[in-house]
């Protein structure tokens, strides 16, 4: 059995794309998932199955999503073991920061440094970012919501063809403590 992270993208943000998290729940089981929890209000939720592709478990949740709440939504499923590396190989000083700095950008695929050649890294200084597997790291010293650099990565021809989600560093260390004990 191994434990996993579902990364639902973009639901319970501004009052659209509406999904309780005990409906969730109930979802997920409904799957054949056990140890089934869900994290805050915007789409972390942890699993335990027999394994699989992440890629297949990702798609089978998006189905159920379209199928009971009436509208599709982009999902990233990642182990434990994925979740505990990109933790692991933070580029920056995570204990040295606030968690509202520190961001990771989950892709749903690898991403080369050439995709965000574009960016000129220096004029967004403080803030930088880093690439690393399957995500991206954003050091935010005032946070996402005002991170001119955030507004830049997220840009749609940089991420075409991309799932891309971001969560907290608050939110990364609490998924790959939810999925310990497997991997």
């Amino acid at each position: 059995m191994t434990t996993y992270a579902a990364l639902l993208r973009g639901i319970n943000v501004g009052g659209s794309k509406k999904v309780p998290m005990a409906d969730l729940r109930t979802l997920l089981q409904g799957l054949g998932h056990t140890g089934v929890a869900t994290y805050l209000q915007s789409g972390n939720a942890v699993f335990t199955t027999g394994g699989g592709d992440e890629d297949v478990l990702a798609a089978d949740i998006s189905r159920a999503v379209e199928k009971r709440f009436g509208f599709g939504v982009d999902v990233i499923v990642r182990d434990h073991a994925y979740l505990r590396a990109v933790r692991d190989a933070c580029p920056f000083p995570a204990a040295d920061l606030e968690p509202k700095q520190l961001h990771v950008t989950y892709f749903s695929t690898r991403v080369d440094a050439d995709r965000f050649a574009s960016l000129d890294q220096q004029a967004f200084l403080p803030e930088e970012f880093r690439l690393g597997d399957r995500a991206l790291y954003l050091y935010a010293p005032e946070g996402l919501g005002r991170s001119k650099l955030a507004e830049a990565l997220a840009k749609p021809r940089l991420l075409k063809g991309l799932i891309a989600t971001t969560r907290n560093w608050n939110t990364v260390v609490k998924l790959e403590e939810l999925t310990r004990g497997s991997g």
